[in-house]
């Protein structure tokens, strides 16, 4: 695993959290995105997915707060494991 400069808490909202145009571009052109707007990513269940949009995270980069799914498709994304991010935290 490379270095991971800031380990981030996975936090949870009570409704879904809207993604911004870019994001929904960025989703569609790696292919987790349908014609449709439904996201599909390969090896997660529906249920998962559901939950997910509910997650954010807030970023050391971005100094907001972002829905997980944005942060899952950025470059210094790692890995997440049991409720923490591993970030690279390189500037965008």
């Amino acid at each position: 695993m490379s270095e991971a400069r800031y380990q981030v808490e996975v936090k949870e909202s009570d409704k879904s959290l809207r993604l911004n145009e870019e994001v929904k571009k960025e989703l569609q052109s790696s292919g987790m995105l349908d014609e449709k707007g439904r996201l599909k990513i390969s090896g997660v269940s529906a249920k998962m997915l559901k939950r997910m949009k509910q997650e954010y995270v807030d970023c050391p980069v971005l100094n907001k707060q972002i829905p997980f799914l944005q942060c899952y498709i950025c470059k210094n994304f790692i890995s997440r494991i049991k409720g923490q991010v591993y970030c690279k935290g390189e500037p965008l």
